[in-house]
């Protein structure tokens, strides 16, 4: 563990997040990056309290939620374990923005609609779909899961006139590019920004997360082969199922070489 680590999970009175809040954090990345062997046990009470300087209290809810969510097994007189997860994601090998690996993603994962209807579009929808402010838009809010857990929380936006063409039922069974496609916009490319947020209340409950823990905000405006949008979604994602790939390579650019992607 480093000091880092243990500075921030500690004594900064300016952190708003209880102690052992940050203490689970702290552990919790360390046991999903394979510090502890599922042979080798957590340190005991006494050295976490060492190392992160709080209370046995403070330790024990930080223990109590990694019991809770399944990462640590408490073995009395033995020391408690972490649980091997042998499995990749489905979302690690298939989010990476390549748009055929998301359609393999929609058809690996569970999705529930929680929200369908048409809205009046925003001044940042109407920006992203290339449409007046104030049209009409179809508006979806879907839950992604695998194998019943909760990975991401996804609103997307699309022209009404792409939207009349499918249902309610049509997204909680097939991948919206599937059905962008099936209307007959034909989808090239895809523009994304990534950034992190803090889980709201609404969000939290929704991902089976704390609120303030961290999320991946993902926001994506689809094209057509025509560079015309057809779809614009904001996502909000587990941070520990998604991992961002990308290729590099060197070129010159004003006589200097730089990486490009």
């Amino acid at each position: 563990m480093t000091d880092l680590s243990i500075r921030q999970a500690s004594g900064d009175s300016s952190n708003p997040w209880p102690k052992h809040h940050r203490v689970y954090l702290v552990l919790r990345q360390e046991i999903l990056e394979g510090r502890y062997t599922p042979e080798q046990p957590l340190p005991n009470e006494i050295l976490l309290t060492e190392q992160f300087r709080v209370s046995r209290i403070t330790i024990r809810k930080a223990m109590e939620r990694l019991d809770r969510e399944g990462l640590v097994v408490r073995y009395r007189g033995k020391g408690t374990f972490p649980i091997a997860s042998n499995e990749n994601s489905p979302v690690e090998a298939s989010i990476s923005g390549v748009i055929e690996n998301l359609i393999a993603m929609g058809l690996k994962t569970e999705v529930k609609v929680l929200d369908f209807g048409y809205v009046a579009a925003s001044a940042e929808v109407a920006l992203a779909l290339g449409v007046e402010p104030g049209m009409q838009v179809q508006k979806a809010i879907r839950i992604r899961s695998h194998r019943g857990t909760p990975f991401s929380l996804l609103t997307t936006y699309v022209p009404e006139k792409i939207g009349r063409t499918f249902s309610e039922n049509d997204m909680a069974s097939r991948p919206l590019l599937l059905l962008l496609e099936r209307a007959g916009a034909k989808v090239a490319r895809a523009e994304q920004s990534i950034t992190a947020k803090l889980a709201t209340p609404n969000q939290s409950g929704l991902l089976n997360m704390e609120p303030g823990d961290a999320l991946l905000c993902i926001r994506r405006t689809v094209l057509d082969e025509n560079d015309q949008p057809v779809e614009y979604i904001e996502g909000f994602y587990c941070p520990d199922t998604y991992e961002h790939q990308m290729s590099l390579g060197r070129k010159t650019y004003n006589n200097k070489r730089v990486w490009d992607a």
